[in-house]
């Protein structure tokens, strides 16, 4: 065979480069779409552009897109902010309301309390005050009244807000709610009853606010 002919043969056999497309980028070759029907990447994936003018759209688009996103991204940023400002608002208007409530909290007792002592001062001016021919064993019993009257008052007021006084007399010692101050003999009180009561007791509501100080009977030695 000759060199012209085997020439002819290699020639028929080379592939031949397939032709760029019209306002291809120089240098790029179109790709051939796979088995799906998609080209190179991912399904569904833009495909490359094929042109500058494609590239131009592509970078168009993608500004846009960029611009969109920091417009969002500022929009949260302020609504972050904005949250965050109500948020250090609304812990300052409970720090201060809670703070008012505690030292405010007897503001409802006190104010009941005041027609007590307007009442004690009502009492004492009475007593002071000599009255024709009333005699001081009279004003004395007065007093002794009007003190009585405001002792009263004073004890349905401390009722209203949950004050109760603790059992004591003749009642059998409970630790939780007396204090024993001392023991005594007794062959009419049973061993371990309260016989005297010195410091009255008081709760608010469930809770002890001041036991009892009592005097507790024990038996007498055989």
């Amino acid at each position: 065979m000759s060199k012209h002919h085997r020439e002819g043969s290699d020639a028929g056999e080379r592939p031949a480069h397939p032709p760029e497309a019209p306002g291809a980028l120089p240098g790029t070759a179109q790709a051939a779409p796979d088995e799906t029907g998609t080209g190179p990447g991912e399904a569904g994936d833009d495909p490359p552009p094929r042109s500058f003018d494609q590239a131009l759209d592509v970078i168009d688009r993608l500004r846009e897109q960029l611009a969109a996103k920091s417009t969002e991204l500022g929009e949260l940023k302020d609504r972050l902010l904005r949250d965050h400002a109500d948020l250090e608002n609304f812990k300052r208007r409970m720090q201060r309301e809670k703070s008012d409530a505690l030292r405010y909290a007897s503001e409802h007792l006190l104010r009941d309390l005041l027609p007590v002592m307007d009442n004690l001062h009502r009492a004492i001016d009475a007593a002071r005050t000599p009255g024709g021919d009333t005699s001081a064993q009279s004003r004395i019993d007065g007093l002794v009244t009007g003190v009585k009257m405001v002792l009263h008052q004073f004890t349905e007021t401390l009722s209203r807000f949950g004050v109760t006084r603790v059992e004591s007399a003749g009642q059998a010692f409970d630790p939780s709610h007396h204090e024993a101050v001392a023991h005594v003999e007794s062959a009419e009180q049973l061993p371990g009853s309260v016989v005297d009561e010195y410091v009255s007791g008081y709760r608010l509501h469930d809770r002890l606010l001041r036991p009892a100080q009592v005097t507790v009977a024990k038996p007498p030695p055989t």
